[in-house]
C-alpha cells in the first residue's frame, strides 16, 4: 500500500503542476499559480515521505475555507456560455480549492496513520 500512496503523491504533484502552468490566462493568475504550486510541492514532499502531518492538514483547511468562501451564490456549472462567466469562474475556482483540500486531507491522514508514504 505504501507504493500506492507514493505513486498517488507523484501523480498529484504532476497534476497540480500542470494546473499551475495552465493558469497563465486566468484573470488572477499569480494567486492560482501560487496555490497550485504549493499543492504540487506538498505532494512532492508527501511522495518522498518527508512531510509533517500538520503541513497538508493546514493547507487542506485553508483550501477548504477558501473553497467555501469563494463558492458562488448561484452555481451555474463549469461550461462557458452556460451562464454568467463570473459565476462559472468562481465555481471552477471553488471546486479546485475543494479538490485540493480533499487531497491534502488524504495526505494528512496517511501521514498521521500510516507513517511514511
Amino acid at each position: 500500500m505504501d507504493k500506492f500512496f507514493k505513486i498517488f503523491g507523484w501523480i498529484m504533484a504532476a497534476l497540480f503542476l500542470t494546473s499551475s502552468i495552465l493558469q497563465y490566462n486566468d484573470p488572477d493568475p499569480l494567486l492560482w499559480v501560487l496555490i497550485y504550486s504549493v499543492a504540487s510541492v506538498v505532494s512532492i514532499f508527501f511522495a518522498l515521505g518527508r512531510i509533517s502531518f500538520l503541513i497538508p492538514l493546514l493547507f487542506g483547511i485553508l483550501a477548504l475555507v477558501g473553497g467555501y468562501l469563494s463558492f458562488p451564490a448561484k452555481f451555474e456549472g463549469f461550461e462557458i456560455g452556460a451562464g454568467d462567466i463570473k459565476n462559472i469562474e468562481e465555481g471552477r475556482e471553488a471546486v479546485g480549492l475543494i479538490l485540493i483540500s480533499l487531497i491534502m486531507f488524504a495526505f494528512a491522514v496517511r501521514t498521521r496513520l500510516g507513517g511514511k508514504s
